[in-house]
């Protein structure tokens, strides 16, 4: 059963698995035959006597499995109207499979549809077999090529899984690790600190009794007081063993940070604090912030809002809070290189993080005003083994991992807003449940 533009209706015998084939011919007899016979072979046919009405039909949001298309037609002729379906403007289209039908047997008009993106010829007047023949054969390549394309996506994320699990394992066992092994002499200098501290002040109120009831000691004394200048040297000490202190509860710090950004040993899910998760990530990429000799300090701008405790893994979204925000900064950094030409050129390098809740969902907001990424890049910034960054600079794994923990294992969204030269935004949406 056929159906033209603006009269389409389905077989009442045709299998949809079967699939769909637009006819293109301006000869109405042609039509019925080829979409009489198709019909019969449980194929749904759509019909278009020109190139023109066939574009047309291709704009609504049902596509066909299979064209065949007229070569001799009228208007738009089937070379041209091949060449638009296959351009680069048509990707909705483009993979659609093209089969000429055509009385021409010159090579060179063959070669030319092929050139187009034409997948085979069927010659006219039309043998029932070799048409069915042929077109059984493209649907069966087109859904083989699919199948292939659906496994290999596939593959490419089981892989990316993988690497991340070993990512996260690998990032928990060495900063619980290093942690670990910080702790242990930490710990014992500062359980000593307290005592050399009290020891110190003994000493001092030693030497305090000894000048009050010795206040004229022997010459030789006297001489190594003043040579040594006692009083500057008990306070000096007492200011040393301030700063220690001061420097062995940071140390501590720190290792506890390492110890909640590694979350090592934990199973499951968790309810967390995401702002403590971010203040870990930027506690340990401190050193990335600061100045150093190509560029000022990095400025860090916080709006915190009042976020719940959300079930999560935390330290799965610790390291994408780490893969983000190392991208802001070496996008930060890559524009000062983009500028290495002008020495008065100074960039100050601004990095936001802003969380607030919206109905049951958590939003944070990682942006920075670095090189951007161009459109081009954007819509691949999330497949695996893709980056912009040179050899040896990245795998092309982090923003994958990223978006496979945010999207695959918390059920959330990553998206990301960016202009070329202006900056970046990365948006992570999270259910608090």
């Amino acid at each position: 059963m056929t159906a033209t533009i603006g009269d389409q209706k389905n077989s009442l015998n045709s299998d949809p698995s079967r699939g769909i084939i637009l006819v293109v011919d301006d000869n109405p007899a042609n039509l019925q035959v080829l979409s009489s016979f198709l019909d019969q072979s449980s194929f749904e046919v759509w019909a278009a006597r020109s190139g023109e009405k066939a574009i047309q039909r291709l704009e609504n949001d049902n596509l066909p499995d299979l064209i065949l298309l007229d070569i001799m037609m009228p208007g738009i002729d089937g070379f041209e109207t091949c060449k638009y379906l296959k351009s680069e403007s048509n990707p909705r289209v483009r993979d659609i499979p093209i089969i000429f039908m055509t009385a021409l047997s010159d090579t060179a008009d063959k070669v030319k549809g092929l050139r187009l993106g034409a997948v085979d010829y069927i010659t006219k007047p039309f043998q029932h077999e070799e048409v069915l023949v042929r077109v059984e054969h493209q649907l069966k390549l087109k859904n083989l090529t699919k199948t292939l394309i659906d496994k290999n996506t596939e593959l490419q994320q089981i892989q990316t899984q993988l690497i991340q699990a070993e990512k996260v394992a690998t990032l928990g066992q060495m900063t619980a690790g290093i942690a670990h092994e910080v702790n242990n002499p930490i710990n014992f200098i500062a359980g000593n600190l307290n005592f050399v501290e009290e020891y110190f002040r003994d000493v001092v109120n030693l030497l305090e009794l000894y000048q009050k009831y010795l206040p004229d000691p022997p010459t030789e004394i006297q001489n190594a007081i003043k040579t040594k200048d006692i009083n500057y040297l008990l306070n000096d000490l007492s200011k040393i063993i301030q700063s220690m202190q001061v420097g062995t509860d940071r140390v501590t710090e720190i290792v506890s940070s390492l110890n909640k950004f590694s979350r090592h040993g934990e199973a499951g899910k968790k309810l967390a604090n995401l702002h403590e998760g971010l203040e870990t990530t930027l506690l340990i990429l401190g050193h990335r912030l600061k100045a150093n000799a190509h560029r000022p300090a990095i400025k860090l701008i916080k709006e915190y809002g009042e976020l719940r405790l959300i079930e999560c893994y935390p330290g799965e979204l610790n390291q994408v809070f780490m893969n983000l925000i190392s991208n802001g900064i070496d996008a930060i950094e890559e524009i000062k290189k983009n500028q290495y030409f002008d020495e008065n050129f100074r960039h100050i390098g601004m990095i936001w993080i802003k969380t607030e809740v919206i109905g049951e969902r958590v939003i944070l907001r990682i942006a920075d005003n670095g090189s951007g990424i161009s459109e081009a890049n954007r819509t691949k910034i999330f497949d695996a083994f893709y980056t912009t960054k040179v050899i040896g600079k990245g795998t092309g794994l982090g923003l994958s991992i990223a978006y496979q923990i945010v999207v695959n294992n918390h059920r959330g969204k990553l998206s990301c807003h960016s202009t070329q030269g202006e900056g970046t935004e990365f948006v992570i949406e999270l259910p608090i449940r």
